[in-house]
């Protein structure tokens, strides 16, 4: 569900999943932003989920990113997700990598009302989830998606301080835009969907807040994108 917003001027969201994915060898999807930010992104991954065990991916979009990610940090489980429709162009990833730490895409989606509870009983594992990662997915969810995300991923986090949100992608701050590539690209956003756009960075840290996690860090990335990273606030469970 990541986007190729780092591209201008067009963006796609998930790695992948919408307008401009590609396909690469092998008839998998493919999508040349992932190329080009999961180093930057790595960074960041390393250094917050070096203690970390089970990595739930919100959006895995393509499987460009799991598989990049999943390699570079074998010490983690790399539980990718994302809606029905995406999973089998992330199943040929994953397989065609054959990493042992990636096990089967799990369907997924911020609508479903109980969607934490759906996942727990979907995943093969018993290991909490002390993770979460989504790259480029709350400008295309609309607002109360964006507000289940939230929502959920403190339903779905394990208890204690180190449990861990990252976010990956472009924000507004203060209502305002902070380049005009991406004013260029909330406008092709909405153009294309009225409900999706870029989010308020304060609107987004309310809800991480109201679902117990605190701001911890937030990270100027290529591309006028964010690396933004919460943690459990403590006492929250």
């Amino acid at each position: 569900m990541t986007s190729d917003r780092d591209a201008a001027p067009v963006r796609t969201r998930g790695c992948g999943t919408a307008p401009e994915t590609g396909v690469a060898a092998g008839d998998k999807p493919y999508a040349p932003a992932c190329d080009r930010n999961r180093e930057p992104i790595l960074s960041v991954l390393h250094a917050v989920l070096g203690d970390r065990r089970h990595v739930l991916e919100i959006g895995s979009g393509t499987g460009q990113h799991a598989v990049h990610f999943a390699a570079a940090m074998p010490w983690l489980t790399w539980q990718c997700s994302d809606r029905p429709q995406a999973l089998p162009g992330i199943a040929r990833w994953l397989d065609d990598a054959g990493l042992r730490n990636t096990p089967a895409p799990r369907a997924l989606d911020m609508t479903w009302p109980d969607w934490p509870e759906r996942l727990r009983s979907a995943l093969s594992t018993g290991d909490a989830i002390d993770a979460v990662f989504s790259a480029n997915t709350l400008h295309i969810m609309a607002w109360p998606a964006v507000e289940a995300f939230f929502a959920g991923v403190g339903r779905v986090l394990a208890d204690g301080p180190e449990a861990v949100l990252v976010v990956y992608g472009p924000f507004n701050r203060d209502g305002r835009y902070t380049s005009d590539s991406n004013r260029d690209f909330d406008g092709w956003l909405k153009a294309r969907d009225s409900a999706s756009g870029l989010r308020d960075f304060e609107a987004v840290d309310a809800l991480a807040h109201a679902a117990g996690l605190r701001l911890v860090d937030d990270l100027a990335m290529p591309a006028n994108n964010r690396c933004v990273v919460w943690r459990r606030a403590s006492g929250e469970t």
